[in-house]
């Protein structure tokens, strides 16, 4: 598996699929969320609206509409509340969660951005060891995607993206 820190905007990836850092209702929000929404059309609204939400730590798939990426999955991240209210772990579940989705739509190439670090409030670094331990993990499982972009839209989310990858180095499956 290859893993990349790539700055740019995640709408405009050319991948199987993108990954949506979504919010419990599927409702078109701020942020990366917004994006996407803007980006794929009113299209992705409806494929969203056959949905009744999704729990954090979960994740759905829709197609990716007017966007470069052949589908969205969508994973709902967790919101800071202080590190006290289990947020690591579902973190940790929204992102093995979104990779298990796009597996089971057969991407082999897949781009994510921060999950939960904007409106959600994480703290970046923490957000990102948390990330690229489940990744790391998320590599082990079968039919993994053989690319992973790891989406930064500022060079603060690039350098927090490269120092978690960092951290882990020596420690990603071969």
């Amino acid at each position: 598996m290859f893993w990349v820190v790539k700055r740019g905007d995640v709408t405009k990836e050319a991948v199987d699929a993108v990954i949506n850092a979504a919010n419990e209702r599927l409702a078109g929000g701020g942020g990366v969320d917004g994006a996407i929404q803007r980006a794929a059309g009113p299209d992705l609204a409806r494929a969203l609206s056959r949905y009744s939400g999704c729990p954090t730590g979960e994740a759905v798939v829709t197609p990716g509409f007017r966007l470069p990426a052949r589908f969205v999955v969508h994973a709902v991240g967790p919101r800071w509340r202080g590190g006290g209210q289990h947020e690591s772990a579902l973190l940790r579940a929204a992102y093995l969660n979104a990779l298990r989705r796009a597996i089971d739509v057969g991407a082999r190439t897949v781009a994510f951005p921060a999950i939960s670090t904007g409106a959600y409030g994480y703290p970046l670094e923490e957000a990102l060891s948390v990330a690229a331990e489940a990744l790391a993990d998320g590599a082990r499982l079968p039919k993994a995607p053989e690319e992973v972009r790891l989406m930064a839209f500022t060079s603060e989310v690039e350098q927090a993206w490269t120092a978690a990858l960092g951290a882990r180095c020596g420690q990603w499956p071969a």
